[in-house]
């Protein structure tokens, strides 16, 4: 029998939970339903509820109390909701890059010999310099990880990619016959 005030039912007390199972097999449906109504598809809401126990599981504390279980749940869905429909609206204003058109076809013949132009200038460094280059730009290591590597400091690793690209400049804007 359900609970009335006057003519009014009154919703009865959740039941008495005690592990993240029963909070689950008692809470799960009604938890899908709140956010079904927020999100508007079911497949998102049950990403939504599911998220939300996955969130709660890594919180063992949480269910101690099984009413603030229930309360962090009910939150954690109604958060989990508005970031659904914030990815949701994102992705509908997105608008794809003007396409240019088609490369001409010797395009890549270009960048292959501005790639062999780079890579010829990269020679004529000096060695800590074009190490420092390479491990900063190709192996988009950190100041502190170049550092470590070299066996250097991190102000001489800024100093010295400095310098090293103020060669390397002077290098690939002198003509040719005069290298």
């Amino acid at each position: 029998m359900t609970p009335t005030i006057g003519r009014t039912p009154v919703a009865a007390p959740p039941p008495a939970v005690t592990s993240l199972a029963e909070l689950y097999a008692a809470h799960r449906m009604a938890l899908v339903r709140l956010a079904v109504l927020l999100v508007d598809d079911v497949a998102s809401a049950e990403d939504v509820v599911q998220d939300a126990f996955a969130a709660l599981s890594a919180r063992p504390t949480a269910l101690r109390d099984p009413r603030a279980a229930l309360a962090y749940l009910r939150t954690s869905v109604v958060n989990g909701a508005r970031s659904a429909l914030r990815r949701r609206r994102t992705a509908r204003g997105y608008r794809p890059p003007h396409d240019t058109g088609p490369r001409p076809p010797d395009d890549h013949l270009l960048l292959a010999e501005e790639h062999r132009e780079v890579l010829a200038a990269l020679d004529r460094l000096a060695p800590r310099q074009r190490e420092v280059l390479v491990l900063r730009y190709w192996s988009d290591l950190s100041e502190a990880e170049i550092a470590a590597a070299c066996g250097i400091s991190r102000g001489a690793v800024k100093s010295t990619a400095s310098r090293a690209l103020d060669a390397l400049e002077r290098i690939l804007t002198t003509p040719e016959e005069e290298r």
